[in-house]
C-alpha cells in the first residue's frame, strides 16, 4: 500500500522518465493482428498474429512467423491454435462452425489444412503439385474451393489443366513465327549445337530448361525481384473435405482467375479473370467478374465486364441476392469504385456505381437488426436490413464504413485517428483489427454500430511502458484551394515533459526538425495508417520532431484530389509538403538550421526534386526513389505509371518534355545537400540504374553523396523484408542525418 501511495504522489515526469523511448530493436517486438474471421454463431474469432522471431540458427537474422488464433470474445481469452516454425493463414469457417480450414507452407508449396474446433489434430486437406490458397467452404460444407499458382511452363505439360497440349489462343509475339506452333516440344529432336536448325532450337531449349538463358517477348516481364520470363496463372480447383481426396480444377487454360467464391445453391462459383481471352494477359487491362459451372471445365459466363473498365472484388450476400463490387477505368490515375447489383442466378441487374469518393475495399456483408442502426433515418427502412461493411483510407486513417443495400446510405463507423486493418461482422457485432498511435495493433470487438468497443488482446501490451509522441493534426489550403492534412510529432522528450526543471531545460532546447514523405504516389499516412509507427516514434525518441502531410496526389481524400498531381509531380506536391514544413518549424522547439528530409519510392524522387530546388535541408535520403523518369518507363514494372500520369511515352516529343521537366535528375545540377541513396539490389518496382546515375552525376559533380545497395532486397524495407536489413536501415537515417544535425548548430564547428 505504501508503493502505492509513493507512486500516486510522484509527478507525472518522474512517471513520464520511468518510461523508456522507443529504439530500433522494438521493430522486432511489434506484432499484427490480421485475418479476422468470425465463426457462422459470432461467438468466436479466428485472427492470424505475424510476429518476428530470432533465427535460431543465424544470429542477427530474424524470421517471419504467421499463426492463427482463436478469441470466444473475452478481453484476455486468446490462445494459439497452431505453432510451429512454419506459419500458417487465411483462416476460413466452414458453415457449421465446426472445422477451420487454413493455409500452411508444406515443403515450399502453400497447402490446405482442416483442423476440427472439438479438439484433435488439423490435417492436410491438400497435397498436389501446385500451392494452395484462398480457402472457400461450400455452403453445404461438404467441399472447398482454393486457388492454386501454376506457371507457363507447367501448364503447357498439364494434361488436365491443357488436354491440348497446344499453347495459348493468344499470341505469344514471338519474332518470325505466325503462330504459337513453337511452343510445343518435339521430344524427338536432340539437341544438337552443330545441327540442323531443328536440333538448334532443341539445344538453345535446353539452355532456358537449364536456366543458362531467358528468352523473353512478353510486356510485362520485371517481376519484384527478377525479370520473369516465364508468365504464371492461377487456376481454381474444388476438392471434398475428407482426408486422401483429390482436388480437380475447375479452369484450366492460360488465364487466371481470382477473388473466387461460392453462388448460391453450390453448382456455380464466382470469380474475376481477364475480360478479353483473346489478348495476351499483359495486354489486356479490363477485368470482368463470371460464373463458372462446377462441373463443366472451360464455360463461364460474365456477369459484369464492359469494354474500357475492370470489375474486381466481388462480395455475394449470404442469401446470393446482392452483389458488391469495385470498379474503375482502365486508364489514367483511378481507384476502384463501389458498385451494387441485384442477382438473379447469373442474371444480374444494371449496376450501380455509388458516389463513394474513396478507395473502399474488405466487403462484408451482414443482415443488421440491431434497432435503430438498421434503421434508414430518412426512410424509415425496417431493421433486418441488409448492409455492407467495408474500409476505405481516408483523411489519414482507415475507417469502417457500412452500406445500407436498400436505401444506398453510406454511414462511416469509425473515426480518422485510428486504422482498421482487418475485420468481420455479424448481425450484432464487428470484430476487427485496429492500429492507432498508443498501440500499433490489437483485436476488438464492438456492437454493429462499430461502438462500446472492447479490447480482446494485448499482443503489444509492451507499448505501455515506451515513451510515445502524439501528433497534431493541421490543415494547409495549397495554390489549388485544396486543403492538404499534415501532422506534427515532437521529440518524445518533450511529448512527455510536463512542468519540473527537468522538462523545462528539455523545453528551452532546440531540436532538429525531420520532413518525411510518403511514396505512391497515391499512399497516405496518419495517425490512423500502421506502416509508420516505428518510424516516427524511433525518430522523436532520438531527438528529432518529425511533420508528415498529405500533399495532393495521396489517397484517401477522393478522386479530384489523387489526379491532382498528373504531369506534375514535383512543384505542387512539393508545395504541399514544404508549406507542411515551414508551418512545423515556426514551433519554439524546432532549430530551423537543422532541417533534414526523407523518403521512398515516389517519396525518393520527392526528395531528390527538393533538394534540386531548395536549399533548407542540411542532409537528405532519398530510398528506393525514381529519378529519371524516361529510364523509369524502361526498367521498371510500376512503368504504367509514366503513359497514366504524364499522358505518353518517352519517344513522343510532347510527353518526352513533360517528363524530363518532372525528372530530378534534371536538375541534379544543383542539388548541393549533402544526400545518402538507398536502393534495394533486386528493386524492380522502380529500378537501380537511376540512383546509379544520381550517384554518379553528383560523384562527378563533387558534390557530398552516398550510395547504399542493399544485397537481395526487393522494393521494401520500411514495411516488409528482411528484417535486419529493416532495422540497418532505419538507423542509417538516424545515423547519416546526425553527421549534419547531431548538434545545435552553435556547437558544430
Amino acid at each position: 500500500m505504501r508503493f502505492i501511495l509513493l507512486l500516486l504522489l510522484l509527478p507525472a515526469a518522474a512517471i513520464a522518465q520511468q518510461q523508456q523511448k522507443i529504439v530500433a530493436s522494438d521493430l522486432t517486438r511489434i506484432k499484427q493482428v490480421g485475418g479476422v474471421a468470425l465463426s457462422p454463431d459470432g461467438q468466436r474469432a479466428a485472427y492470424t498474429l505475424t510476429t518476428i522471431e530470432a533465427n535460431p540458427d543465424q544470429a542477427g537474422e530474424y524470421d517471419y512467423r504467421t499463426h492463427i488464433y482463436l478469441s470466444s470474445l473475452k478481453a484476455g481469452d486468446s490462445k494459439a491454435l497452431t505453432r510451429g516454425p512454419e506459419s500458417a493463414r487465411q483462416p476460413a469457417w466452414s458453415p457449421d462452425g465446426t472445422r477451420l480450414a487454413f493455409v500452411r507452407t508444406v515443403k515450399g508449396k502453400g497447402q490446405v489444412f482442416v483442423m476440427p474446433m472439438d479438439g484433435g489434430e488439423a490435417y492436410q486437406l491438400t497435397s498436389g503439385k501446385y500451392s494452395a490458397s484462398s480457402p472457400v467452404w461450400s455452403p453445404d460444407g461438404k467441399q472447398i474451393l482454393f486457388e492454386s499458382s501454376v506457371s507457363f511452363a507447367e501448364i503447357l505439360s498439364d494434361s488436365v489443366l491443357n488436354p491440348s497440349r497446344r499453347g495459348p489462343v493468344w499470341s505469344l509475339e514471338k519474332p518470325g513465327f505466325a503462330n504459337n506452333d513453337f511452343v510445343r516440344p518435339d521430344k524427338s529432336v536432340k539437341a544438337n549445337p552443330d545441327g540442323s536448325l531443328a536440333e538448334i532450337r532443341a539445344y538453345l531449349q535446353k539452355d532456358v530448361d537449364d536456366k543458362k538463358a531467358k528468352v523473353i517477348t512478353r510486356l510485362n516481364f520485371q517481376g519484384e525481384a527478377t525479370t520473369e520470363s516465364d508468365m504464371g496463372f492461377t487456376h481454381l480447383f474444388v476438392t471434398d473435405v475428407r482426408e486422401g481426396a483429390t482436388a480437380r480444377p475447375i479452369t484450366r487454360g492460360f488465364y487466371s482467375f481470382s477473388a473466387a467464391s461460392w453462388l448460391p445453391g453450390g453448382q456455380q462459383v464466382l470469380a474475376v479473370t481477364k475480360r478479353d481471352t483473346l489478348k495476351h494477359p499483359d495486354r489486356e487491362q479490363t477485368s470482368a467478374i463470371v460464373a463458372l459451372p462446377l462441373n463443366g471445365i472451360g464455360r463461364r459466363t460474365v456477369l459484369l465486364g464492359a469494354e474500357g473498365r475492370s470489375y474486381f472484388s466481388p462480395e455475394l450476400a449470404a442469401d446470393g441476392s446482392r452483389l458488391a463490387f469495385l470498379s474503375s477505368s482502365t486508364e489514367g490515375v483511378n481507384f476502384g469504385q463501389v458498385g451494387i447489383a441485384t442477382l438473379s442466378g447469373t442474371s444480374v441487374s444494371t449496376p450501380e456505381i455509388l458516389p463513394f469518393d474513396r478507395a473502399a475495399g474488405s466487403f462484408k456483408w451482414s443482415t443488421n437488426s440491431a434497432g435503430k442502426a438498421g434503421r434508414s433515418v430518412k426512410t424509415g427502412t425496417p431493421t433486418s436490413t441488409p448492409v455492407l461493411y467495408f474500409i476505405a483510407p481516408a483523411n489519414g486513417g482507415s475507417p469502417l464504413y457500412r452500406l445500407n443495400a436498400i436505401t444506398k446510405e453510406i454511414t462511416q463507423l469509425t473515426g480518422f485517428e485510428k486504422g482498421v486493418t482487418s475485420f468481420d461482422v455479424s448481425g450484432k457485432q464487428v470484430v476487427f483489427a485496429q492500429t492507432e498511435v498508443a498501440n500499433p495493433s490489437e483485436l476488438l470487438v464492438a456492437d454493429a454500430d462499430a461502438k462500446n468497443p472492447l479490447v480482446l488482446t494485448t499482443h503489444n501490451d509492451w507499448v505501455k511502458q515506451k515513451a510515445l509522441s502524439y501528433p497534431e493534426k493541421r490543415v494547409y489550403t495549397n495554390s489549388k484551394g485544396q486543403a492538404v492534412d499534415y501532422w506534427i510529432m515532437k521529440p518524445t522528450v518533450l511529448a512527455q515533459a510536463v512542468s519540473t526543471d527537468a522538462s523545462r531545460q528539455a523545453s528551452g532546447r532546440k531540436y532538429p526538425l525531420l520532413l518525411n514523405m510518403h511514396g505512391g504516389p497515391t499512399a497516405m499516412w496518419g495517425p490512423g495508417e500502421a506502416s509508420m509507427w516505428h518510424e516516427f516514434q524511433f525518430m522523436c525518441s532520438q531527438g528529432y520532431g518529425v511533420v508528415y502531410a498529405n500533399p495532393r496526389g495521396s489517397g484517401g481524400y477522393g478522386l479530384a484530389f489523387q489526379q491532382a498531381n498528373v504531369k506534375d509531380w514535383g512543384t505542387g506536391p512539393a508545395e504541399d509538403v514544404l508549406a507542411a514544413a515551414t508551418d512545423a518549424a515556426k514551433e519554439a522547439w524546432v532549430d530551423t538550421s537543422r532541417q533534414v528530409i526523407t523518403g521512398g519510392s515516389y517519396a525518393g524522387y520527392l526528395t531528390a526534386w527538393i533538394v534540386g530546388h531548395d536549399n533548407r535541408f542540411k542532409a537528405a535520403f532519398a530510398q528506393r526513389g525514381v529519378y529519371d523518369l524516361t529510364t523509369f518507363m524502361g526498367e521498371a514494372n510500376a512503368w504504367r505509371l509514366v503513359p497514366n500520369y504524364f499522358g505518353g511515352y518517352p519517344w513522343q516529343p510532347e510527353a518526352q518534355k513533360v517528363l524530363d521537366a518532372n525528372s530530378p535528375y534534371s536538375f541534379v545540377e544543383n542539388i548541393r545537400t549533402p544526400l545518402l541513396i538507398k536502393h534495394g539490389e533486386n528493386d524492380l518496382r522502380t529500378g537501380t540504374a537511376q540512383s546509379e546515375m544520381m550517384m554518379k552525376s553528383l560523384k562527378i559533380l563533387g558534390r557530398p553523396v552516398e550510395y547504399v545497395r542493399m544485397p537481395g532486397a526487393t522494393h521494401e524495407l520500411s514495411r516488409t523484408g528482411n528484417v535486419r536489413q529493416r532495422i540497418d536501415r532505419i538507423l542509417r537515417i538516424y545515423e547519416f542525418f546526425e553527421r549534419y544535425v547531431g548538434q545545435p548548430a552553435t556547437q558544430v564547428k
